[in-house]
């Protein structure tokens, strides 16, 4: 489990960075996004109501008052004096050189703000605002200066000054309102990928673990399947291939000890019978048929089953290919029955062929000798393991678009737990009977590859019974 942590950090550290990094990166601009607007909107929203202001006492002083010079800081004394909002907005009248004249505060009357709006108010001859420390308090104020004019000189400035300490209390009691709901919403994010991605890892680590130990040779072990998703199905998959890899070492297994013993069998007969005849020297010539009959009858088993490995290999490294041609299908499988016929009967087997009295004449597409060795294998099988029913039938019949072959044992049949495993490559069960156990797969191979169906199950009484389904040619 050690060698797996790294990969399962990293997993962790990618799906965070990845994932969790634009969607941080994202929530993070919206925030300031919003601080941004929040800022925006407070102080533009109160230098728009002192910029209002000023205009509209600059446009009626310029309007109404301004019939004389001496006029103008009587009539801006009598306004000062008057103003209403004096309480959160000082009211200040100053001449060109900046020098406060008239006050709401009279405190300042006489000192100079020292801003830069009221020098860009005198020289523009339009209005101007200014947000920042006061050079004087060192406070931070919002002002607004609006020009004064007689006889098309600026002979003034209104201003007005509010402290920002309340917008500004205001404006950060926001702005950490909206940081602390995005890091509520960043960590709340940040909490739930984190368990998610516990719950991806966990499952990952524990299935890198059993994968480790089936490569390394611990075939057949399961996962505890505790998920219903996506990794549910994959530790089905897993555990399936765990179960199958097992079984296939298994089969591999007898199929080696099995072939070791079939070749040893027939070995054994032709080197006895060889050496016997060799030192027979009575010259007795049933004797010595008997010895030969014997030799050619193991050495033909042998070929058999050397055949049988070469029709394996080549299903494993794809030259496994057929030589189609139209095939009379009745024809080659009367000649297999034909030639069994009389090879069952030397063993007390009774063959019985039926073809339902009719000619089956419309052609299929296939290679012969392939079809033959299908059948040919089927009916040796038939023999071997059914053959204390001392009976075996065959038939064939067109069903349909397609040519349907019988062949049924009476034997002890198949286990029902051992049927689905019969076709398989090296599979021979309980079964007793000599052979390799691969040629049942060719067989299923040959007839899979001519676009037919291979079948194999017991039949009701009693037996095995084989069915071989063969497309037949459109016309």
């Amino acid at each position: 489990m050690a060698k797996g942590l790294p990969v399962v950090r990293g997993l962790r550290k990618r799906w965070l960075l990845n994932s969790m990094g634009p969607l941080v990166l994202i929530l993070l601009l919206i925030a300031v996004l919003g601080i941004g607007v929040v800022d925006s909107t407070y102080y533009g929203s109160a230098r728009s109501s002192l910029e209002a202001k000023a205009k509209a006492g600059a446009d009626y002083f310029n309007t109404y008052t301004m019939n004389s010079y001496s006029e103008y800081f009587r009539t801006a004394s009598v306004y000062v004096s008057s103003f209403e909002d004096s309480d959160v907005i000082e009211l200040q009248f100053l001449n060109v050189s900046g020098r406060i004249e008239a006050s709401t505060r009279g405190l300042t009357a006489g000192t100079s703000p020292g801003t830069a709006e009221i020098g860009r108010a005198v020289e523009s001859r339009a209005l101007a605002s200014f947000t920042g420390e006061d050079p004087e308090t060192g406070e931070r104020i919002l002002a607004v200066s609006c020009p004064l004019e007689f006889n098309g000189t600026v002979v003034g400035v209104m201003r007005y000054v509010t402290s920002a300490r309340q917008i500004d209390r205001q404006v950060l009691v926001l702005d950490l309102s909206i940081a602390a709901a995005m890091f509520g919403v960043i960590l709340l994010v940040v909490i739930s990928n984190l368990l998610f991605i516990n719950n991806v890892v966990e499952p990952v680590a524990e299935v890198t673990e059993a994968a480790k130990r089936i490569s390394g040779g611990s075939y057949g072990i399961q996962i505890p399947n505790r998920y219903s998703d996506e990794m549910g199905e994959l530790v089905d998959n897993i555990n399936d291939m765990s179960l199958k890899i097992s079984q296939s070492e298994k089969m591999q297994t007898e199929f080696i000890s099995s072939v070791s013993h079939e070749l040893r069998t027939p070995l054994t007969a032709i080197n006895g019978w060889g050496e016997t005849l060799l030192a027979d020297e009575s010259s007795d010539r049933r004797q010595l048929r008997r010895g030969v009959e014997i030799i050619l009858k193991e050495s033909r088993r042998l070929t058999n089953m050397v055949e049988e490995l070469l029709e394996f290999s080549k299903m494993q490294d794809g030259r496994f290919t057929l030589r189609v041609e139209s095939v009379d299908l009745q024809a080659e499988f009367e000649d297999a029955i034909y030639t069994y016929r009389e090879l069952f009967r030397q063993d007390g087997i009774d063959l019985e062929y039926d073809n339902g009295d009719r000619v089956y004449d419309r052609p299929v597409t296939a290679d012969p000798e392939r079809l033959k060795q299908v059948f040919c294998n089927v009916l040796d099988n038939a023999a071997k393991h059914g053959g204390s029913g001392k009976r075996i039938t065959a038939s064939m019949a067109e069903e349909g678009d397609a040519y349907v072959i019988r062949i049924r044992d009476y034997g002890p049949g198949i286990p029902e737990a051992e049927l689905p495993y019969v076709k398989q490559k090296f599979y021979k069960g309980s079964s007793k009977a000599r052979g390799s156990g691969i040629g049942l797969a060719v067989c299923d191979e040959i007839v899979q590859r001519h676009g037919g169906t291979f079948d194999i199950a017991n039949a009701e009484g009693g037996g095995t019974v084989v069915t071989i389904r063969l497309p037949i040619d459109s016309k």
